[in-house]
C-alpha cells in the first residue's frame, strides 16, 4: 500500500521531491495521470510522486486537480499527502495548499518552502533565493511565470483566503488554524521543524524538497540502496529553460567544448519543420556529432543579438503560454527522433517541461529516480522499446556554472569503473 502521496505541480520538482525516498531505498515511482488508481498501485510501491502539471494552469484549474488527487489518496487510505511548492514560489501555490486542506478537511497545514542546500531560504516570512528577496532575483524576471512578492502571505493570499500564520523556528505552536509558514535557514533548522511536528503532524504538510528529506525520516521509508548505475557516453543536454543560472550553465559547457546547436525560431515554433528534410538533415548531423564528440547541447534559448522567438511568435499571433508548449512539444519530438535514430546516451533534460515533453514524445507515463547525482539534479530512467535511457533532470535556476562538465565527467568515470570491473 502506498504510505505517501507527493502531488508535485512540474516534472523536474516532482522528481527532485521523490529521490529524497528513493536513495533512502524506498520503492518510489513518479507518474504523470492524475486519475491514477491509488487502491490499485504495484504490491511494495512506498510513495508515489504525482505530476499534477499544474503550475502554468489558472488557479482553480489547479484547485479541482489537487483536491481530486487528494480525495482519491485518503479514501484509498493512503496515510500521508505532501503538497511540493516550487523551491522559488512560483505556480498556484494558495490555490494548492488550500485545495489540500479542504480535501483533508483541515484547518491547518504546515508549510516550509525553504531549500537551504541551494540557498533558498525563508526569514521572518520574507523568501529568499541565495539572501535576495525572491521578487527581487531572476524569479522576479521570469517571463513565464514572475514572482511578484517576497513575503510568502502575500504570494498565498493572491489565490486564497485561508489565514497564514508566520512560524519562526522554535516557537511554540499556539494552535491557530491556517496555512502555517515556517522559517528556515539550514538543513539543522528543517530537522528541528521536522521533531517539532512529529510524525502526526507531518501527515499532511507541505514545501519543496528540502523538507521532504525529513519527511523521509519521518515517516521511517527505508529499503535496499538503489545501485548507482554505469553512465554511457554520450552526455546529451537538451535545453527548454531561459533562466539565466541555466544559460550561464550552457555558455561555461560550450566553452569547455562542448558543440552547442540552437534552434532558430522557425525551428523551435513552426510544427512543419519537424517534418522537412532540413530538420532530418540536422537531426543526423546532431546525432553525428554526439556519437564523434561524447557531449552535445541541443539549446532552445535565443542567439546573442538575433531576432528572437518571442517577435517571431508576435508577428503570428501566438502568445507566451503558446510559444511555451510549442517549444518544449518541439524539444521532445526531436529527442525522440534522436533515439529512434540510434541514439544511446545520458540524456539531460533542464526544465520540467522538456522532460515531460520527451516523456510524452516517447509514450511513457511514468520513472523511476535513482538517486541524485548533485543537488537538486535526479538521475532517473525509463525504457522505451526495450531500452533503459537514463536522464539526468534539473530545474532551470540553480547549480554551480561548471554543473554541466562535472556531470559530464561522470559518464566518462563511470564508463571507466565499469570496464575496470570487467
Amino acid at each position: 500500500m502506498v504510505k505517501l502521496l507527493i502531488i508535485a505541480d512540474d516534472f523536474t520538482g516532482a522528481l527532485d521531491t521523490g529521490v529524497q525516498f528513493a536513495a533512502r531505498g524506498a520503492a518510489t515511482r513518479v507518474i504523470t495521470d492524475p486519475a491514477f488508481d491509488f487502491a490499485g498501485a504495484e504490491p511494495g510501491l512506498q510513495v508515489l510522486v504525482l505530476d499534477a502539471e499544474t503550475r502554468h494552469v489558472a488557479p482553480e484549474q489547479a484547485y479541482a486537480v489537487v483536491r481530486q488527487a487528494a480525495e482519491r489518496a485518503l479514501a484509498a487510505n493512503v496515510e500521508c499527502i505532501y503538497k511540493k511548492t516550487d523551491s522559488a514560489l512560483r505556480g498556484n501555490i494558495g490555490a494548492e495548499l488550500a485545495a489540500v486542506m479542504d480535501a483533508a478537511g483541515a484547518d491547518r497545514l504546515p508549510f516550509i518552502p525553504a531549500f537551504p542546500k541551494i540557498h533558498r531560504t525563508t526569514k521572518n516570512g520574507i523568501h529568499l533565493i541565495d539572501g535576495v528577496p525572491v521578487a527581487q532575483s531572476v524569479f522576479g524576471q521570469d517571463p513565464f511565470e514572475p514572482v511578484r512578492y517576497s513575503r510568502v502571505a502575500e504570494i498565498l493570499g493572491e489565490q486564497t483566503a485561508v489565514p497564514v500564520v508566520q512560524r519562526s523556528l522554535g516557537e511554540p505552536d499556539t494552535g491557530t488554524p491556517g496555512i502555517q509558514v515556517f522559517d528556515a535557514a539550514s538543513d539543522d533548522d528543517l530537522v528541528q521543524i521536522g521533531r517539532q511536528l512529529g510524525l502526526s503532524g507531518a501527515r499532511l504538510c507541505a514545501g519543496c524538497a528540502g523538507f521532504a528529506a525529513v519527511m523521509a525520516d519521518l515517516l521511517d521509508l527505508t529499503g535496499p540502496s538503489p545501485r548507482v548505475p554505469a553512465l554511457k557516453k554520450p552526455f546529451f543536454v537538451a535545453c527548454g529553460s531561459v533562466n539565466p543560472v541555466t544559460r550561464r550553465q550552457l555558455d561555461f559547457a560550450e566553452q569547455a567544448g562542448f558543440p552547442r546547436f540552437r534552434l532558430l525560431p522557425e525551428e523551435k515554433l513552426l510544427p512543419a519543420w519537424l517534418e522537412s528534410g532540413d530538420c532530418a538533415a540536422r537531426v543526423e548531423h546532431w546525432l553525428k556529432t554526439a556519437n564523434e564528440k561524447g557531449v552535445c547541447i541541443l539549446d532552445s534559448n535565443d542567439l546573442p543579438g538575433q531576432p528572437g522567438a518571442g517577435a517571431f511568435a508576435a508577428e503570428r499571433g501566438m502568445d507566451l503560454q503558446q510559444v511555451r508548449v510549442q517549444i518544449s512539444d518541439t524539444l521532445g519530438r526531436l529527442m525522440r527522433r534522436l533515439l529512434d535514430g540510434g541514439l544511446e546516451a545520458t540524456l539531460m533534460c533542464t526544465g520540467g517541461d522538456t522532460l515531460l515533453a520527451l516523456m510524452g514524445a516517447v509514450g511513457v507515463a511514468a520513472l523511476t529516480p535513482v538517486c541524485e547525482l548533485d543537488t537538486g539534479v535526479v538521475l532517473t530512467y525509463f525504457v522505451y522499446r526495450g531500452k533503459t535511457h537514463y536522464i539526468i533532470s534539473k530545474s532551470g535556476g540553480f547549480g554551480e556554472p561548471d554543473l554541466m562538465c562535472r556531470l559530464a565527467k561522470l559518464t566518462e568515470t563511470r564508463r571507466m569503473q565499469k570496464e575496470e570491473i570487467s
